[in-house]
């Protein structure tokens, strides 16, 4: 098999990736957004700072009911992957304070219209058609929009608590034929009809009209799991904590940084460098896709996450290129030098890799806010790292050494062979 023309499809396949993680690319109603208009932390582009009241509860809130709502306010977005943010509770006066950046493309910064990101605050409940609630909010544990795997329809499945299941299973049984009617607060916003007894843990609600239209059904639901209805008042707007010009502060020095050790890697490693330059650009290239695909806010934290995994890239570049070059100073020729470098390599750059994985997914499993943001870059930024620093690296060196040319020990920092 010829191998010489892979390492210029891979050189077009990161220049490719590397325009779109850039600029991103529309297709009718397909986008993919690109650096430019990723969603940025707090501390980087600013937010949204909102306070929110129990409505009409006639009482002041407990503190495990409070507890209760900033729960789900957190878990609310981290669903949306707004990682930077801040709910903390007010307990003396019964209020949560919640903190939150701009989305990618908020033009107005309206404050007010930037709250209604978070979803729904209103209560939820299930009614028989007499009016008499059968399950609150509480009751739902989880509800999610997915396609039938009988019909592939679109459904929303209900999780529901197991005191929820006891409840809608009383109530399914004697309301066959009759609708359920879902609200918030005093708002219809379905009314399924019960086709039969629902006994499990788990329901689902039919006859939808589109993926979308269950996804927004899902989403209000799952909204609606507070103890009690919000009212958000006292809604002002943020200032970025570290400055309006840090950004470009930032990605400046990411410049001149990537620049230097690029550099440094053609001048010490030659031919090696050179790849580890395209595997490092790859590596980059596929944590910022993974951070502007899904609209994953970008923290302080998440920016740490992307230098050390770019760090630890260098690290590998680095072991496999010393390793080739050992090879070949012992008299091995380059094509078994090439395969014993990087098979030599590889043990010590996956004992390495391995590790941090299994942090940062323990960072991800248990963490949220900026914790969450540091482990999800992390985690996006060694995966790459075995991709682009392992793979295509290998890939790129055996094609490139098919070139006689290309096939001097000096261009690959050995000793010149013995005439």
């Amino acid at each position: 098999m010829n191998s010489k023309p892979v390492f210029f499809i891979t050189v077009l396949l990161t220049a490719a990736l590397f325009c779109l993680s850039l600029f991103g690319m529309k297709l009718g109603d397909f986008e993919i957004k690109g650096a430019g208009q990723m969603r940025y932390g707090i501390d980087i582009r600013g937010g949204v700072e909102a306070t929110y009241e129990p409505r009409d509860l006639g009482r002041a809130p407990t503190d495990n009911e409070l507890e209760a709502a900033r729960a789900i306010i957190e878990t609310r977005m981290d669903a949306k992957n707004i990682t930077d943010r801040d709910v903390t509770i007010d307990k003396n006066n019964g209020k949560i304070l919640v903190r939150f950046p701009w989305k990618s493309d908020e033009a107005d910064f309206n404050p007010q219209k930037a709250i209604t990101e978070i979803g729904e605050t209103a209560q939820l409940s299930f009614r028989d058609p007499d009016g008499g609630i059968i399950l609150e909010g509480t009751d739902v544990s989880k509800s999610s929009a997915q396609l039938s795997r009988n019909s592939s329809d679109p459904v929303v499945v209900l999780e529901l608590s197991k005191q929820g299941a006891k409840k809608f299973s009383a109530a399914t049984s004697r309301l066959v034929g009759q609708r359920i009617s879902i609200y918030m607060d005093d708002t219809l916003i379905s009314s399924p009809v019960v086709q039969s007894p629902i006994t499990g843990s788990s329901a689902e609600i039919t006859n939808l009209e589109s993926l979308e239209a269950a996804a927004d059904l899902s989403n209000k639901i799952n909204s609606g799991s507070l103890p009690f209805s919000l009212v958000a008042k006292n809604c002002n707007i943020i200032s970025p904590t570290l400055g309006s010009n840090a950004l470009g502060v930032m990605v400046m020095a990411g410049k001149v940084a990537f620049g230097l050790v690029c550099l440094f890697m053609l001048i010490y490693y030659r031919l090696p460098g050179l790849v580890a330059c395209i595997a490092l650009t790859l590596q980059v290239t596929g944590q910022l896709l993974a951070l502007s695909v899904p609209q994953f806010t970008l923290t302080l934290p998440g920016i740490a996450g992307v230098i050390l995994s770019v760090g630890m890239g260098v690290d590998a570049n680095i072991i496999v290129s010393e390793r080739i070059k050992e090879e070949m100073n012992a008299g091995k020729g380059l094509f078994r030098a090439i395969d014993a470098g990087f098979e030599k390599a590889f043990s010590s750059v996956f004992d390495g890799n391995i590790t941090v994985i299994i942090a940062a997914i323990i960072l991800i499993f248990f963490g949220s806010g900026s914790l969450l943001s540091f482990g999800y870059t992390l985690l996006c930024g060694v995966i790459m790292n075995f991709v682009a620093g392992i793979t295509a690296s290998r890939l790129m060196i055996r094609s490139l050494s098919n070139y006689k040319a290309l096939q001097l020990p000096q261009l690959f920092g050995a000793r010149r062979a013995e005439q």
